[in-house]
């Protein structure tokens, strides 16, 4: 559940804080300072997704690049402002089996060099296992394709951030 009051009355610098740590884009974090106040969850994450899906190829890859790459074991030093939310979205995988981390390592690293950015999943319930499977089936994927895959979870993410504020 959002604190609707705390967002909506935070100060303008407060909120901007607040809200780049659910969106790593500027653009998104400014339409967002300046559409409150929210009235419920539903508009709070209606326009989010609205703001979101219509921002430039630019502002998402801005975006993706505020996230760590699934199972990155310098998470906490390199993602300071997100590090516990990150570290508890990625839980699944603090069990995984060294296969299983070696597994993601080397799917990011090809991830990483074949479409320029992060690879993206809403990570929360999920294995490690279900994350590698996941990493794997998208990796054929054209850019295009998988630029719209991260921008939706890239989304659901965001609305698991928002919430926590």
């Amino acid at each position: 559940m959002v604190d609707l009051a705390q967002i909506n009355a935070m100060s303008e610098e407060a909120a901007r804080e607040a809200l780049i740590k659910c969106c790593g884009s500027a653009q998104w974090v400014s339409s967002m300072v300046q559409a409150r106040p929210f009235t419920s969850d539903a508009e709070l994450f209606e326009k989010s997704d609205a703001v979101w899906f219509a921002l430039p190829e630019s502002e998402w890859l801005d975006a993706f690049g505020h996230h760590p790459r699934i199972g990155e074991s310098q998470l906490r030093e390199k993602f300071a402002s997100t590090a516990d939310w990150s570290a508890g979205e990625q839980a699944g995988v603090a069990s995984a089996s060294e296969e299983v981390i070696q597994g993601l390592t080397e799917g990011n690293d090809a991830y990483f060099e074949k479409f320029g950015f992060v690879f993206l999943i809403c990570a929360t319930g999920k294995s490690a296992d279900e994350m590698l499977h996941a990493l794997r089936e998208r990796l054929p994927n054209d850019r295009q394709q998988e630029l719209e895959n991260a921008a939706r979870e890239h989304s659901a993410i965001t609305k698991i951030r928002l919430e926590k504020i």
